[in-house]
């Protein structure tokens, strides 16, 4: 998540708590966005192994881990995965975790581009994300 304009920069789904998918999903972002100075995260092991830091190391990305058991630290992540669960994932059945990962492109799609957010002047992620993209492209 681009924290500035929250949005949503790549996800994956996993049932298990492994930094494979926390890889892949950091890696898709850097190739579709480009890196960040900075990367946040919480201590979680899938964030600490040496597989993940290794690809922020590589591409020279400042770490910046919250503080073990400050949920505050990460509040934009955590609030983002509350939401998802609560208005999106805990009203619905699904069938299949394809069933669920079908439903959540949509969601995420919907999120960026359609959610408007209170935080950021009543406009969408996507809206802040390119309109400060432009700005500092120009600058």
């Amino acid at each position: 998540m681009d924290w500035h304009s929250r949005k949503v920069l790549n996800w994956r789904l996993s049932n298990a708590m492994k930094a494979d998918f926390c890889v892949q999903a950091l890696e898709a972002a850097i190739q579709d966005y480009g890196c960040p100075q900075i990367f946040n995260t919480d201590q979680g092991a899938q964030f600490t192994s040496e597989v993940f830091t290794d690809v922020l190391k590589t591409h020279h990305i400042q770490i910046s881990m919250d503080g073990k058991g400050c949920y505050r630290d990460n509040i934009f992540v955590e609030r983002l995965w509350r939401t998802v669960k609560h208005e999106h994932l805990y009203t619905r059945a699904f069938n299949s975790l394809k069933e669920v990962k079908q439903s959540l492109i949509h969601w995420f799609e919907w999120y960026n581009q359609e959610r408007f957010h209170q935080g950021l002047d009543n406009l969408t992620p996507d809206e802040v994300y390119y309109q400060y993209q432009t700005i500092s492209q120009a600058a």
